[in-house]
């Protein structure tokens, strides 16, 4: 695995040098753009409207838009005068409970890796963070932002940081509309309460799949060999009643529970008769 970023995570007068990993990778389809025609991919070039021309790469500046139509150009050797002790830097600034933190804070993760000379550092932290059950809070630049990450224990022997957005880049709930003054009778919210009851387990992750994703790369795969492309028949969605559809909810989870259970006595008999 490549290093994306090299720096150091500082707390107090501790340094730990450490390597950053893209913890993540999508796994989302890709698709080109073609012209039906003739099956050639439609090229796309950079053109200024007002010149009428194509514009070459040494040719184009970053500029920012303060008013709708107008912008500033920022150079290079103006962002050179930012002072830039910290681009290397994961600075820690607080230690939190990581329950504090809501969810909608988290953007993208990344593994941090030790360098040959911070080994012991690196365990050092790891094992603070694990026994006091405190996360750490911290800004890093990457890329030329600087973000708000949380450095936490992974796993048994891994760091890993999460970069977060700041409270100005989290919109508010408030400017979503809600149906006020919704009555619920006391029997919905406990059979609701039974159904999460009955679909609860412990989570892992090797059990979810992209379902769509598979169906797509099948309908390629069957256009690519020239066999017919079956789509399966849509779920039609109905009005039901709320009772109703808790009702049927928990029976069929029922069902699907005792499928499991005879499934499992099933195999468990098989496995008894090959070792008999």
């Amino acid at each position: 695995m490549r290093a994306l970023w090299r720096g150091s995570i500082s707390f107090g007068l501790v340094n730990v040098p450490v390597k950053m990993y893209a913890a993540t990778e999508r796994k989302s389809l890709s698709f080109r753009q073609i012209h039906r025609a003739c099956g050639t991919p439609i090229r796309y070039e950079k053109v200024c409207p007002f010149c009428n021309r194509k514009v070459e790469d040494e040719e184009i500046v970053r500029g920012y838009e303060y008013e709708k139509g107008k912008f500033v150009v920022i150079e290079e050797k103006d962002l050179e005068s930012i002072p830039d002790e910290t681009t290397r830097t994961i600075d820690i600034v607080d230690f939190v409970n990581l329950s504090e933190i809501d969810p909608v804070y988290f953007d993208r993760s990344y593994f941090l890796g030790p360098e040959e000379t911070g080994q012991k550092a690196y365990v050092l932290l790891f094992e603070a963070l694990k026994k006091t059950g405190k996360i750490a809070i911290a800004k890093v630049m990457i890329r030329s932002k600087q973000h708000l990450a949380c450095v936490r224990p992974y796993g048994e022997k891994h760091l890993v940081m999460e970069t977060m957005f700041y409270p100005d880049e989290v919109r508010s709930a408030g400017d979503v509309p809600i149906l006020p003054d919704v009555k619920l009778h006391e029997n919905e919210v406990k059979m609701a309460m039974q159904l999460i009851g009955s679909l609860s387990s412990d989570f892992k992750p090797e059990k979810y799949t992209d379902e769509y994703r598979k169906a797509v790369l099948d309908i390629i795969r069957a256009k690519v060999e020239g066999e017919e492309v079956k789509v399966p028949p849509g779920r039609e969605e109905k009005v039901v009643d709320l009772m109703e559809a808790l009702k049927a909810s928990l029976a069929m989870v029922e069902r699907e529970k005792e499928k499991a259970e005879k499934k499992k006595a099933s195999g468990a008999k098989r496995k008894k008769a090959a070792t008999s």
